[in-house]
């Protein structure tokens, strides 16, 4: 019993050592902990395995913005896990050539300002940064129901993986 006892008071002593010498050697090089951070609060990295990585931050209201492309145009989203599918406003989606009519307003969408018609579309190329996902299903609002535009989960499911990390939305690809 007291080799046993001897052993683990050994085992933990070694432990507390360890972890301090690893403390110093972080403390003692700041030029890797600075470059470590700044990659961390980069907005697009990309991973050794070949994976591509976008980090999008925390916005003053909780949101996460950014900016993506939808057939080579520029558009401006918020990241939606709640949305089933990439939600666009009338006039943005007329800056992409898509226009529907009356008649192609005929899903019903249940929103956070109520239900509403929406109609659906396909989009065949949506790039965020480096992430680049094709043959996206969509829907058209009504500028009056929409104000933003949401990256929902049509986007969302391609990918590896999406996460919140560290006060950012972590999406791979």
């Amino acid at each position: 019993m007291r080799n046993i006892m001897i052993f683990a008071a050994v085992m933990i002593g070694l432990g507390t050592y360890m972890a301090q010498m690893a403390d110093k050697m972080t403390a003692t090089t700041p030029a890797l902990a600075d470059a470590a951070s700044r990659k961390a609060d980069s907005v697009e990295t990309v991973g050794q395995s070949s994976s591509r990585t976008l980090s999008i931050p925390r916005d003053a209201r909780g949101h996460f913005e950014t900016e993506g492309r939808i057939d080579g145009q520029r558009i401006g989203f918020m990241v939606d896990t709640g949305a089933s599918v990439i939600a666009l406003n009338e006039t943005s989606a007329a800056r992409f050539g898509l226009r529907p009519s009356r008649g192609d307003y005929n899903a019903t969408v249940t929103t956070a300002n109520g239900t509403v018609k929406a109609a659906r579309t396909r989009l065949a190329m949506v790039e965020l940064g480096e992430l680049v996902v094709r043959d996206v299903d969509a829907m058209v609002l009504p500028d009056e129901a929409l104000s933003e535009n949401l990256l929902g989960l049509s986007f969302l499911s391609k990918l590896k993986r999406f996460e919140y990390a560290n006060g950012q939305m972590v999406l791979e690809q």
